[in-house]
């Protein structure tokens, strides 16, 4: 079974405080709620200390139209991007020649060429390295961009591929969108870039990096007359945030069945499994998922983490999630589940095994 070998994350330079966010989206949204003091304390019970932008808080304080946003990402994507490649390779000494394939998972910005085709010779790929670029997949892009990988090293077993997934939410933002999913996505999104690299079971790999997880399955899943949960409605000015209030209530009533199904396929009994990657979309999905799987509160203390330190960075978010369990010690033959959900509404799950 192919293996999850290594995972570089790489992050914009500007920080963004939470109280600094709620003072922000205070001024923005006073004069469209009514009583918006009582709005603000999403802030704090979104458990976000800080979060990464792609610019300067001040920025996003003038209007900006989407050429020169969709700028700023095409160029910010190709930085990070870098970043978090060249650290994922580093770890186990490979250099962007030996990839064999890239795929690329993005969804808050354009670009054609695709950004993984201006990766190329930035990296110094392979000229005939295989791309695929994926869009639209939101923040089970993580996730899905992986098992779609791990497929990909299954019908070629003798590939390194690696996937990386980029994303600005930030630079999405449209002060003239005062609706409240525009309030609560200002309390939430970040940036952020991950990729992981994965190797089918015909590479030879270093003693030291047997103990790596394979992936033993995954399983995709879209929920039918549920298009309007969450994606975006595109304007002229670009892209508006659709974001439903019963996210947590849909987590609680339908994962629990998919999860069930998923094992059952696998042959795994949940009692097996000792790890939880759980997508982080936000305190109330975390804890609609620990309700609905019955989990203890450790269960999801790296997605817990990770919101706090970095907030959601959509599809890369489950990414740095499994970042930090990978530094952690597993016995072997222990097992774990990444899962994440996103537009469609749709969840993905990947079973992994130590």
């Amino acid at each position: 079974m192919p293996r999850i070998l290594s995972i570089g994350t790489a992050v914009p330079e500007y920080t963004l405080e939470q109280e600094e966010a709620k003072d922000f989206a205070g001024r923005l949204f006073r004069d469209s709620f009514q009583n918006i003091d009582r709005y603000l304390p999403i802030f704090e019970h979104a458990r976000i200390r800080s979060r990464r932008l792609s610019r300067p808080r001040e920025w996003f304080d003038k209007k900006r139209g989407l050429a020169e946003r969709n700028q700023v990402y095409m160029e910010t994507a190709c930085q990070l991007g870098d970043e978090a490649v060249r650290r994922c390779l580093a770890q186990v000494g490979l250099s962007p020649k030996q990839v064999d394939h890239l795929f690329f998972v993005s969804t808050s910005g354009l670009a054609t060429p695709s950004i993984d085709a201006r990766m190329v010779h930035r990296l110094g790929l392979d000229f005939h390295v295989k791309r695929t670029p994926i869009w639209g997949l939101g923040c089970a892009g993580g996730a899905s961009g992986l098992a779609r990988a791990y497929e990909y090293t299954r019908a070629f077993p003798d590939s390194l591929v690696v996937m990386l997934a980029v994303e600005l939410c930030s630079l999405t933002f449209r002060p003239n969108d005062r609706s409240k999913s525009n309030f609560v996505a200002t309390s939430l999104f970040a940036d952020g870039a991950a990729a992981v690299l994965l190797a089918g079971d015909e590479v030879a790999l270093p003693k030291d990096m047997e103990s790596q997880p394979q992936v033993v399955d995954t399983m995709t899943t879209t929920w039918p007359d549920s298009l309007d949960v969450m994606g975006w409605d595109v304007t002229d000015d670009g892209l508006k945030v659709i974001f439903s209030r019963d996210i947590p209530g849909i987590v609680r009533k339908e994962v629990r069945p998919v999860f069930r199904e998923f094992l059952e396929r696998t042959g795994v009994s949940q009692e097996q499994i000792s790890r939880y990657i759980t997508h982080p979309g936000g305190v109330k999905v975390l804890n609609a998922y620990q309700e609905a799987l019955g989990l203890p509160q450790e269960a999801l203390v790296h997605s817990r983490g990770v919101l706090r330190d970095y907030g959601n960075m959509s599809s890369a978010t489950v990414l740095f999630v499994l970042e930090r369990e990978l530094k952690d010690p597993h016995d072997p033959g222990e097992y774990g589940v990444i899962t994440a959900l996103g537009p469609g509404f749709s969840s993905e799950l990947m079973l992994i095994r130590w």
